[in-house]
C-alpha cells in the first residue's frame, strides 16, 4: 500500500524564515511521518520512484551540470581531492541512473522471515526484516551520495534526512527536485527524502541531537566530520574514520598481476576511501617489483615515500617515510612503501597502522591467501584484486550508504540489508506456555 500525493504535508518553510534548528525539526517530524508510510508502502511503489527519480536525472542533465557548475565556481579554494568529489560529469550523472535502476531490480529485504522454526511447544519462530525508520546522512562534497542515499533508503522503506556540505548546496538541491519528482510519480510522500536547505554548522549539531526522529546516522567525509558526529550524535552511528589501506606483494605473487593491482590501487582515483595509501612488498621480490612499479608511479606523478630497505632498492625514491606516513591517509598522489620480511611482518604492520577498511595480498600460494582473509581484521579483505572494489555497486548492492569498520549491526559497504533491522517473529495456533 503506498501514500498517495494528497497525503503528502505541504513544504516547510526554508531556513530563512525560522531559526535552524526548528527547521530541523520540523523535518525531523515530517521525515518521522513518511518512515511510518514507506514502512507499509509496496515494493512495486518504491521500485516506481526509483525509476522516475532515474528518468529525472536524465531529463534534467542540463539543470544537474548548470548547479554543479556553479558550485565549482564558488569552491575555487578546495583541494584537487574534494573537486573531484564535488565535480558531476556526464559519466557519473550516468552512473547515478544506472544505480537507481540496478537498486530498483535488486531484492527487496523488507519482510523477509529468516531462520523460521518450530520450537518443542509448537510455535514457529523467526525474525523479519524491518526498515530502520528514518536515516540521517551528513556527507562533504560527493553530490551523488543524495542520489545513492535516497536509492538505498526508498528501496528499504526508510526515510531519510540528508544534509551535504556547503560546498554542494547547489547541486544537491537540484538532484533533491528530481528526488521529489520520482516519489510523487509513485504516490509516495515527498517527505521521504529531506535535502536540508542551509549550509549553516548549526543543521548538523540540531540533527545529531534528535533521537526522536532520527534513528541511525551516516557520515560521510573527512575524519573531522566524522568524529564531530560520532562525539553529538545521541542515536547510533554507522562509519568509519580513515581508509588507510594496503596492497601486500607477497613473494609467491604473479608480479604482471601485482603490478597491475598496485597501479589500479593507487592510481585509479586518489580522493576516494579504498585507494590504497601504503604498498608492502616481500623482500624476496622487493627489488623486481620496485623496479617495475617506481618507474609506473613516478610516470604518473604520484609522489613516493619509502623504508630505508625501499629507498636502498630503488633510486628514485629519496623521501624517507616516517610513522606518521603509514598512518596517514593521503587521498591525494602520495604512496608509502615498505619492504617486509615476509606475510606475518606485512599483517604485523597492518594491525599496527591500518584503519580496518580494506587490505589486499598479492600472491599464488592459497595456504597464504587464506591466513590473509583469516588473520587481517579489516571490513573487506581481498586476495588478487583491487581495493578499489570496496564499493557498494562493486559488491553488487546497487549502491552504498557508506562503508562501515564498526563490527556491529553492519560492516564494509552498507547496503539495502545494513539498513534493515531484525526483529522476531512468532507465529502460533492459540499456543500458551506451560
Amino acid at each position: 500500500m503506498s501514500t498517495s500525493v494528497s497525503e503528502t504535508p505541504t513544504p516547510v518553510q526554508g531556513p530563512e524564515q525560522a531559526p535552524v534548528q526548528t527547521y530541523v525539526r520540523e523535518l525531523g517530524q515530517r521525515a518521522r511521518a513518511a518512515a511510518v508510510a514507506m514502512a507499509r508502502s509496496s515494493t512495486a511503489a518504491r521500485n516506481q520512484a526509483l525509476h522516475a527519480i532515474a528518468l529525472a536525472l536524465d531529463q534534467r542533465r542540463a539543470e544537474l551540470m548548470t548547479a554543479n557548475a556553479a558550485d565549482l565556481a564558488a569552491a575555487s579554494g578546495l583541494d584537487e581531492a574534494m573537486r573531484d568529489r564535488l565535480r558531476l560529469t556526464p559519466a557519473r550523472i550516468e552512473a547515478m541512473r544506472e544505480g537507481l535502476i540496478e537498486v530498483a531490480a535488486l531484492a527487496d529485504p523488507v519482510g523477509e522471515i529468516l531462520h523460521l522454526r518450530r520450537r518443542p511447544s509448537g510455535i514457529e519462530v523467526g525474525q523479519m526484516r524491518v526498515p530502520l525508520g528514518v536515516v540521517g546522512i551528513i556527507y562533504e562534497s560527493r553530490p551523488n551520495v543524495t542520489v545513492d542515499a535516497a536509492a538505498l533508503c526508498i528501496k528499504s522503506a526508510n526515510a531519510a534526512l540528508l544534509r551535504g556540505g556547503s560546498e554542494s548546496l547547489r547541486s544537491n538541491q537540484a538532484i533533491a527536485a528530481c528526488v521529489r519528482a520520482g516519489l510523487e510519480a509513485a504516490g509516495l510522500p515527498q517527505d521521504a527524502v529531506q535535502v536540508l536547505a542551509t549550509p549553516e554548522r548549526a543543521a548538523v549539531s540540531a540533527l545529531l541531537a534528535m533521537p526522536e526522529y532520527v534513528d541511525v546516522i551516516v557520515p560521510r567525509g573527512g575524519r573531522g566530520l566524522i568524529e564531530r558526529v560520532s562525539a553529538e550524535a545521541k542515536m547510533p552511528v554507522i562509519k568509519h574514520l580513515d581508509g588507510i589501506c594496503h596492497v601486500y606483494i607477497d613473494d609467491r605473487a604473479d608480479l604482471d598481476k601485482a603490478e597491475a593491482i598496485a597501479i589500479n590501487a593507487k592510481c585509479h582515483r586518489y580522493g576516494v576511501c579504498n585507494a590504497m595509501e601504503t604498498l608492502l612488498v616481500a623482500e624476496g621480490v622487493a627489488a623486481a617489483v620496485l623496479a617495475r612499479l617506481v618507474p609506473a608511479y613516478l610516470a604518473r606523478g604520484v609522489e613516493l615515500r619509502g623504508c630505508a630497505r625501499t629507498r636502498a632498492l630503488a633510486a628514485g625514491i629519496t623521501c624517507a617515510a616516517i610513522d606518521a606516513d603509514w598512518a596517514t591517509e593521503y587521498l591525494a598522489p602520495i604512496l608509502s612503501i615498505r619492504v617486509v620480511a615476509d606475510l606475518d611482518e606485512a599483517m604485523l604492520h597492518i594491525r599496527r597502522f591500518g584503519s580496518a577498511h580494506t587490505d589486499a595480498i598479492v600472491t599464488e600460494d592459497l595456504t597464504r591467501a587464506r591466513r590473509f582473509l583469516t588473520e587481517v581484521d579489516s571490513s573487506s579483505v581481498m586476495v588478487n584484486a583491487s581495493t578499489r572494489f570496496a564499493d557498494g555497486f562493486e559488491y553488487g548492492l546497487g549502491a552504498e550508504i557508506g562503508i562501515s569498520t564498526d563490527k556491529f549491526h553492519a560492516r564494509g559497504p552498507v547496503g539495502l540489508e545494513g539498513l534493515t533491522s531484525c526483529k522476531y517473529v512468532v507465529f502460533g495456533d492459540g499456543h500458551v506456555r506451560q
